[in-house]
């Protein structure tokens, strides 16, 4: 997913135990992804591995702030974030339906969590992401109150329209 080589992490010549790592997650990290639905950011990630002889452990903190475009006006804004979240990686060759669990092949050395911790964050994103109510761009609120109001006259020419049917359609409409 991400050409960030820092997200990568080789567990292979680790000991069994407890690591830390360290990560900023900047505007960079998700310019690089292709339909990203946040714009830029800055946070900061403490990632803890617990390299066990079958598994590892993964122990995610996240905090900061990530930008993204208000629902109502479009104008990107700030959205301050705090993550936790434990992840198990565990060797083998079945599939995982745990969203908690991922499976890797036995061969594997290393870990990529890049995406993880992109799904993390947009995850945490609320539901819907405005701002407050005097914030929000007057000239965009302005053009979407135009054109939804003129949608809205269009939408009540066309109900007149069918209340005015031919006879002949009603007509064949009780031939049954």
């Amino acid at each position: 997913m991400s050409s960030n080589k820092e997200f990568i992490i080789p567990f292979e010549g680790l000991k069994n135990g407890k690591h830390s790592f360290e990560f900023n997650i900047t505007t960079e990290f998700f310019e690089e992804l292709a339909y990203s639905i946040i714009q830029g950011g800055d946070v900061k990630v403490d990632f803890q591995l617990n390299k066990k002889d079958t598994m590892l452990i993964g122990d995610i903190e996240m905090s900061g702030t990530v930008q993204k475009s208000c629902d109502r006006c479009t104008d990107i804004m700030d959205i301050p974030l705090e993550v936790s979240h434990q992840i198990i990686y565990k060797f083998g060759e079945e599939e995982s339906v745990d969203e908690n669990l991922i499976v890797l092949p036995v061969s594997a050395f290393t870990i990529d969590i890049a995406s993880t911790l992109y799904e993390l964050l947009t995850v945490a994103l609320p539901g819907r992401t405005v701002h407050e109510e005097d914030e929000c761009n007057e000239e965009m609120l302005d053009l979407i109150d135009k054109y939804v109001d003129s949608s809205e006259s269009y939408e009540d020419e066309s109900d007149d329209d069918e209340e005015d049917t031919d006879p002949r359609w009603d007509a064949l409409k009780n031939l049954n």
